[in-house]
């Protein structure tokens, strides 16, 4: 995206740059959760069964070898009357260390493979990016930057799309550190 393509937004401590050619937000969340440790907080992220207990909005979420690559499928719930959504994606998780800086990485894109079929009645997400970077806040937690944009499709104004993200994105990571606390009486 171009800077002239962007208008620049800042809503405490996110920030969105609106794309005028698709009419939705891409956001950058910074943020520190407290009460997570950084490698903690990156396995639940990563941790696809754990997720289904703990995020109510998972309809189906599993992996699959596709091409020797791992492809997550994920079918999301939305509220009535739109079409649930589904996300096909490959995802990698990387931890650096950099200058002594231990590192979080995650970073996961939409991708198309046979081997997921659009379903009926499901609208497929075919934009869809984020990346996750995780480190220590120096205490006992974590500070959190996330980038996130994807285009649920469909028939939905984009004012409503932008609202949603908006508020979701910082919603999904108090979730998260939720469910950190009950991950560590999990194991």
């Amino acid at each position: 995206m171009t800077a002239s393509s962007c208008v620049h937004c800042r809503w405490g401590s996110s920030s969105s740059f609106f794309n005028m050619e698709t009419g939705l937000c891409e956001y950058k969340v910074f943020g520190v959760l407290e009460s997570c440790p950084p490698a903690l907080l990156a396995d639940v992220y990563m941790d696809i069964d754990y997720r289904k207990q703990w995020d109510q909005n998972v309809k189906e979420l599993y992996e699959k070898e596709c091409d020797g690559k791992i492809v997550v499928y994920w079918e999301v719930k939305y509220p009535f009357p739109m079409s649930n959504r589904d996300y096909v994606y490959i995802r990698q998780r990387r931890d650096l260390d950099v200058e002594g800086r231990k590192i979080h990485v995650v970073l996961a894109q939409s991708t198309s493979v046979p081997q997921f079929a659009e379903r009926p009645g499901v609208i497929r997400v075919k934009g869809y990016k984020q990346c996750l970077a995780i480190e220590s806040d120096g205490k006992k937690g974590s500070k959190v930057f996330m980038y996130y944009f994807d285009n649920p499709g469909g028939q939905i104004p984009s004012w409503l799309i932008n609202w949603a993200t908006k508020n979701g994105v910082p919603n999904f990571l108090e979730d998260m550190a939720k469910a950190c606390k009950t991950y560590l009486k999990k194991n």
